[in-house]
């Protein structure tokens, strides 16, 4: 008998009750809630208005309702206690201490949990030739701008005629399962650290039997021999820089051949393991309207792996830039504000949370396709992300009766947001959309030392 498969929001088909939050996600297993507050010990031990188990919902709700005061997010949501006065409201000192209180790393533990159950199922999936797919790039996030924060995180440069950046930015790389959007893996931290640096802390955790679609500026014998090594059957692909050199060993095709490339002097002082020499592939092609392009792969087996296919492979790397999109301008509308935390702690802890609600949308989205028989990217995220939140803001004033009506027709809904196929001979340019004020900087004092770079978990 086929199992029945359940919604990120079958859930709700129970009013949700501050005792009973474990089904408020019932795609977020409870004994996972339980295991990242087990794990880190930060378990709730005496009784309080917003035990640790609401706390992990609030920080996600904080996502989903951006433009939401926190306190409107608790009431909204249903997540407080009773008062023992009867008071219907939390205050808003309350919510940072209890957000405090449980820190980071319950919600840094259970995106992993979540992760790793949802995107890499996800990729193995939909694979091409017997390869899970996922890319690979980074994105930065403001954040307040409190001294905290720009002692932490740090300001980007923008040389002597714009000086520094007006806010704190948080440098993230992420795993993206390609053709579903879902996040496997991230590593962040301070700007000052290049996406080289928080890429290392990933590779140990690709699977076998994966191709990771990469930017050229991951163009490095010591990161990409450590991927390719690390496990069985990991490959990579990515575009050459105009500067890279190579000597050709085998010609294997038109614009299709084998090649040697030396490693640094300086890379092998860092690292005695690399060789002096490593081979790779080399494809080049050109787009009618474009300049020529090479790309480099670890995928040398021409039969196995045809130039041509490897080629329009490539190009959905892009789906990962899409991704970002659609946390930082859909769900954060991060064209106008930072993040809502002003100190690190919380602004780490606000971002897992925004991560997992991030995957819980993308894989109803996910959900929704298969029902339509169309892929994941043809599903409207604006649309499915606004209607949730508005299902999940009615699930909870609704009468209990009619919250099981109201979820069957969620997802007959929004069906209806299906994408037209997308046209491959559009093209977007590059151009500047918002240029950076005139007006002089808010003086600040003295930068202190930067901090030391911790892995992030």
């Amino acid at each position: 008998m086929q199992r029945k498969r359940t919604s990120p929001l079958d859930c709700l088909t129970g009013l949700p009750q501050p005792e009973d939050l474990s089904e408020f996600r019932k795609d977020i297993e409870p004994e996972w809630v339980e295991g990242a507050l087990q794990a880190t010990g930060t378990a709730t031990v005496r009784t309080r208005r917003l035990p640790a188990v609401q706390v992990i919902w609030l920080v996600i709700g904080m996502a989903l309702f951006r433009n939401r005061a926190i306190t409107d997010v608790v009431s909204s949501l249903d997540l407080a206690l009773p008062a023992p006065n009867g008071g219907p409201t939390v205050a808003r000192s309350a919510v940072a201490k209890a957000r405090s209180r449980l820190g980071e790393e319950p919600l840094a533990w259970l995106f992993t949990r979540c992760a790793h159950e949802w995107a890499h199922t996800s990729a193995g999936r939909v694979r091409w030739r017997d390869l899970a797919l996922y890319a690979v790039d980074g994105m930065t996030m403001r954040v307040p701008d409190s001294d905290e924060n720009r002692e932490h995180f740090g300001l980007a440069s923008g040389g002597s005629k714009r000086g520094d950046s007006g806010y704190p930015l948080v440098r993230l790389v992420a795993v993206m399962a390609v053709r579903s959007h879902l996040i496997a893996n991230v590593a962040f931290g301070p700007y000052e650290y290049g996406e080289y640096t928080y890429a290392a802390e990933l590779w140990d955790t690709m699977p076998d039997n994966s191709l990771t679609l990469i930017d050229k500026n991951f163009l490095s014998a010591a990161l990409l021999l450590s991927l390719h090594k690390g496990g069985k059957n990991r490959h990579w692909l990515l575009p050459a820089k105009s500067t890279t050199k190579w000597r050709r060993l085998k010609r294997l095709g038109k614009g299709d051949e084998l090649v040697e490339m030396d490693v640094s002097r300086e890379a092998r002082r860092k690292n005695r393991s690399l060789p002096k020499t490593w081979t790779a592939r080399v494809i080049r092609y050109q787009r009618k309207g474009f300049k020529p392009r090479r790309l480099v792969t670890s995928l040398v087996d021409p039969e196995v792996y045809p130039a041509n296919e490897i080629v329009e492979l490539y190009h959905e790397r892009w789906e990962i830039e899409l991704g970002y999109g659609e946390i930082k301008t859909d769900m954060l509308d991060a064209t106008h504000q930072p993040l809502r935390s002003k100190t690190p702690d919380r602004v780490r802890q606000e971002i897992w949370g925004i991560l997992i609600a991030y995957n819980l949308i993308r894989l109803e989205m996910e959900r929704i396709a298969d029902e339509a028989e169309v892929k994941p990217t043809r599903i409207s995220f604006v649309m499915v992300y606004q209607h949730i939140c508005l299902e999940l803001i009615g699930c909870v004033f609704a009468a209990p009766g009619a919250i099981p009506k109201r979820l069957r027709d969620l997802r007959a809904h929004v069906k209806r947001f299906i994408l037209p196929p997308r046209r491959p001979e559009r093209s977007y340019p590059r151009a500047v959309k918002v240029k950076m004020s005139n007006y002089a900087k808010k003086p600040r004092p003295a930068a202190a030392p930067k901090p030391t770079r911790k892995p992030s978990k």
